[in-house]
């Protein structure tokens, strides 16, 4: 179990390859799936993909045969982002799985597995029972091997880019004026959805690192770190482009850089969105979590819709989705999902809604966002603790008797001023405490900022854990 344990995510697996994820564990996988699915008898068959990265392939095959030993179908749908997964999961109503570490380091792969109609698995919703089994197929020695006279599963192959371009088309037409945007594929599954899906447009493309490399030559294929997007920066002004696109190694987040090389706040792209779904659809219901900027739901409000705060995570945001009949929501961690898209999350469907936004009109990207940005917001800063839960506890105390403060448990802590709100939440995979700062100005962001970091640096932090500071943030929320 103790391998099996340090892969298995709350959302997703993601390990490092061989040492914790290799053939035979990929095929336990696969047979553990295909059973907790409920076997031939409910399941005609099981989609797989993978990324770019070297070990997708072969770790994908394993998978592959595990499920066929369960006596269940696959289709194996080749190079796949993770949006493509789901769109073939919506589209072809079938399960499916997704080889891929997302932003993790070359040296990691993982798998993303959801139901048929591409309804998410967490820990709680299945997750769980497919690592016990798999463990106990591993533990037995039988991973290799299928269960008795059940008769083996077939295997077919299906290309679904096409059909995953002109379905996104559909939903999100860009028309108007002529666009020169810069994409950042950081070596990622966008170089090879981008292409597909940008050749029906009318847009100047500035391709960086659109070479599939899963060993990420030029930079980590993760936008949260400002690091990674600074060519991206550099190419939108030299060029002269109207904007910049980055997407994660997978391809299922979007982050935005401005014609000015600036970062778009994925708060404001999801406020940007969520006035644009208003606009067809008067008086619907926006998802955002709770470490969005203040803004997003207050611009919800004002044009109409009813905005319903969540906690963090892509499994808990479509299930909250799915029960609300949203539209449409965002996270400030560049995940963006749709109603129309089987509730899942989609960074290319993210783009499109932005260059249709530019597309109709004859202004930049900041003047398009200017409204949506009103406050000051400290990034996401990660601090390594030895027991959240104190911490936890010592940062409500310390708010807990303030007039005008307010406090909730929705998601870890938040607590809320009149003009400022912090969040301090649990990472769910590590001793980390993630922190979100938001206030009305810089220098009150500022102060709530190194008020709490004080509180939660004095409280119980990890032997030899470097001092968190400020400084040490991320562009958005982590999940």
């Amino acid at each position: 179990m103790a391998d099996l344990d340090a892969i298995f995510k709350a959302y997703d697996i993601r390990g490092l390859v061989p040492s914790q994820l290799d053939g035979p564990t990929a095929h336990a996988i696969g047979r553990s799936f295909a059973a907790e699915l409920g076997g031939r008898a409910t399941v005609s068959a099981v989609l797989v993909g993978h990324d770019m990265r070297a070990t997708s392939p072969g770790l994908a095959g394993a998978f592959a045969a595990g499920v066929r030993d369960e006596g269940v179908d696959v289709l194996l749908i080749g190079l796949a982002s993770t949006d493509q997964l789901y769109f073939a999961s919506g589209q072809l109503d079938l399960p499916g799985a997704v080889f891929t570490a997302s932003h993790n380091p070359a040296a990691y792969n993982g798998i993303k597995l959801c139901r048929a109609a591409a309804v998410a698995m967490s820990s709680q919703t299945g997750l769980d029972a497919i690592r016990e089994r798999a463990s106990a197929l591993l533990a037995a020695g039988h991973a290799d091997s299928g269960g008795g006279d059940v008769r083996q599963g077939g295997c077919e192959q299906r290309d679904v880019l096409d059909d995953y371009a002109a379905y996104l088309h559909r939903l999100v037409p860009v028309t108007g004026r002529r666009l020169k945007v810069a994409v950042d594929a950081g070596n990622g599954m966008a170089g090879h959805t981008v292409p597909r899906v940008f050749r029906a447009l009318d847009v100047e493309l500035v391709p960086l690192y659109f070479e599939l490399d899963g060993s990420f030559p030029h930079h980590d294929a993760n936008p949260l770190e400002p690091a990674n997007l600074r060519d991206l920066q550099v190419a939108v002004v030299e060029s002269g482009s109207d904007v910049g696109l980055a997407f994660d190694a997978d391809a299922d987040r979007c982050f935005v850089v401005d014609e000015r090389g600036q970062l778009v706040s994925p708060s404001a792209l999801t406020a940007l969105i969520a006035v644009r779904t208003l606009a067809a659809e008067p008086g619907a219901t926006i998802i955002h979590n709770l470490i969005t900027s203040r803004a997003v739901p207050e611009i919800i409000t004002r044009f109409g819709g009813t905005p319903v705060r969540t906690r963090v995570g892509h499994s808990l945001i479509k299930a909250a989705m799915a029960e609300h009949g949203a539209a449409f929501g965002g996270e400030h961690s560049g995940h963006f999902y749709f109603r129309d898209f089987w509730y899942a999350d989609s960074g290319m469907l993210a783009a499109l809604h932005l260059l249709a936004a530019m597309a109709e009109s004859d202004t930049t990207v900041s003047a398009l966002v200017a409204d949506f940005t009103p406050y000051a917001a400290s990034g996401e800063i990660n601090a390594a603790v030895a027991d959240t839960r104190r911490v936890l506890d010592e940062v409500a105390a310390e708010y807990g008797d303030r007039p005008g403060v307010r406090l909730d448990q929705l998601d870890g802590l938040t607590v809320s001023g009149r003009d400022w709100w912090l969040n301090v939440r649990p990472s769910n995979t590590e001793p980390v405490l993630r922190v979100n700062v938001e206030a009305g100005t810089e220098s009150g962001m500022r102060g709530v900022r190194d008020e709490v970091l004080a509180v939660v640096q004095r409280s119980q932090p990890l032997p030899d854990a470097p001092a968190v500071t400020g400084e040490d943030v991320d562009q958005g929320g982590r999940t």
